[in-house]
This record gives C-alpha cells, sequence and structure tokens, in this order.
C-alpha cells in the first residue's frame, strides 16, 4: 500500500506519532555513531611552546671520526664471556664476513641508532614529542614522549624502546633529558657497523642532548646492559647541523641492492633477486 495514502488519512496526532517513530526506526537502523574522543588535539599555546626550546631543525650528520676514535679509546667495559663473543665477530668481520644489526637489515634499535648510524637524521618537534627519523638505515624511528608521562607498567619491548624526555634549562641552551627502557634484548649493542652482540634483558639508555654549538648537537649516553658490559658505559656522540635543502634525507630501503629491476612472464614491472653472500658481497653468475 502507498505509505502517502495511509498518511494522508491520520489525524494530526497520529500523524506526529507516525513522524516520531519513522524517526526511530532510522535511528536503530543507521550506523551507531563514533564515540567522543576522550582526549584533546594540541592547543594554539602548545605549538607556541615550541618557539621556546632549542632550535634542533635541519639534518643532523653523525660524526664518524668520533665514532671510531671513542671506539680505540673509550672501549665497551664487556664481561668475560661478550668479550670472547666479539673477538670472535670481529674476526669474521676482518675476514669479509661482518654481521650485525645492519649487514641483517634489521632496525638498529637503541642505543645503536644514536651511537653507530653513519647516516643523518632529522628531529621533528610536535606538542607532547620528539620525532628522530633516521635515514637509510632501515625503519629507524624514535618517539621521545615529552608530555610527561612514565613508562609503561605492562611492557611491550620494542627495537627502540619507550622513551620520555624531559627538559632541563631554557633557550638555546636548554637540555633534554631522555630515559629509554623496554628496549629487545634481541637490540645488539654494537661496536660497529658489522660487530655487535644482543644486549639481553635489562636495557636502558640514559641521554643527555644539547647544542654545544648552533651547529653541534651533542649527546651525551649512559648505557647500562647487565647481560654483556660489567658496569654502565658512558660515551658521546656529536652531530654537525646541515641546513641546505641538498642535505634533506630522501628514502632508504634496506636490502633494495639485493633485488634489480625485471619483468616477469606476463610483462609486469617486478623486482628479481640478487644472489649475496653473508657478507652482503654479490655472488658472479655461474
Amino acid at each position: 500500500m502507498n505509505a502517502s495514502k495511509i498518511i494522508c488519512g491520520l489525524s494530526a496526532a497520529s500523524l506526529l506519532g507516525a513522524v516520531a517513530l519513522t524517526g526511530t526506526v532510522w535511528a536503530q537502523g543507521a550506523p551507531p555513531a563514533a564515540p567522543l574522543p576522550t582526549g584533546h588535539g594540541p592547543s594554539t599555546q602548545e605549538w607556541a611552546d615550541l618557539a621556546k626550546l632549542p632550535d634542533w631543525t635541519g639534518i643532523w650528520q653523525p660524526d664518524v671520526l668520533d665514532q671510531n676514535r671513542q671506539a680505540r679509546e673509550n672501549a665497551y667495559p664487556w664481561n668475560l664471556q661478550a668479550a670472547a663473543e666479539i673477538d670472535k665477530r670481529i674476526q669474521l668481520e676482518k675476514d669479509g664476513k661482518p654481521g650485525g644489526s645492519h649487514n641483517s637489515c634489521l632496525p638498529w634499535g637503541m642505543p645503536g641508532f644514536m651511537a653507530i648510524t653513519h647516516n643523518t637524521i632529522e628531529i621533528l618537534y610536535t606538542p607532547g614529542r620528539i620525532t628522530i627519523l633516521g635515514e637509510l638505515d632501515g625503519n629507524n624511528l624514535r618517539r621521545i614522549y615529552t608530555d610527561g608521562r612514565k613508562h609503561p607498567t605492562d611492557t611491550d619491548p620494542t627495537y627502540h624502546g619507550h622513551s620520555i624526555g624531559t627538559w632541563r634549562g631554557a633557550g638555546q641552551a636548554a637540555t633534554l633529558d631522555v630515559d629509554t627502557t623496554d628496549i629487545l634484548p634481541e637490540v645488539e649493542i654494537a661496536l660497529s657497523e658489522g660487530v655487535g652482540i644482543p644486549g639481553g634483558d635489562g636495557i636502558h639508555v640514559v641521554e643527555h642532548m644539547h647544542l654545544t654549538s648552533p651547529n653541534i648537537l651533542v649527546d651525551d649516553m649512559e648505557i647500562t646492559a647487565p647481560k654483556v658490559l660489567t658496569k654502565p658505559w658512558k660515551t658521546t656522540r656529536l652531530w654537525h647541523r646541515q641546513r641546505a635543502q641538498k642535505y634533506d634525507i630522501i628514502e632508504g630501503v634496506c636490502l633494495e641492492g639485493y633485488f634489480r629491476p625485471a619483468k616477469d612472464k606476463w610483462g609486469n614491472e617486478v623486482f628479481e633477486r640478487i644472489e649475496h653472500d653473508v657478507g652482503g658481497n654479490r655472488i658472479p653468475p655461474k
């Protein structure tokens, strides 16, 4: 039956009831509304407060020469078992068979991301968080929370761990104190790109990051790894700023060099694997 004929025969009260009923039916048939968010987005003042922080914009290059100097002059306090394993891995690297996370294409994780990388980083400020992006090192991304939160009580270890930061001081001289826990035990305490051993449970990294000049960022680190180190190890890493656009970090895909462009049997563009040995060297075709 035509709905308009039914409505025409109703009284005003019945008509109102029908409209109300119809609205109820439509509401019941509609998808439920999304719940209101429990938090809030950054306020205008929170964005404005970022201008009070030291200027860490630009691209930062690690001082690799200083990394090498410290490897010679500031040795890790390995325990006996770890020292023996490190010696084996140093020899493998000399034999052209380096190991290490860098050669297996896993993320460096912490502390290697800040201590060993030879590639650039970019530091981004947003309210309540600092994000550090790494170039070429295989999914290296750190989030340092500055919103006052604590480390989680229900741990969920990751490569880069859980980092919370607190600003100390003011202006360009301010220092960012960072505490990092919940790091995967498989993450390496690395001596170089080709030599490292898993740090085990209980890896803990404390950093104090600050400018010593307009274009030099210092990261004072203290690394605790009770499974492989006899005591906490202190070291410093230097980063040099580049502001020109030509230094912008670019996309880098780990293991991309293990493939070459090709076509499948249907003519589709695909990547074809290139065989490599354990040291990363290409195996000559037979």
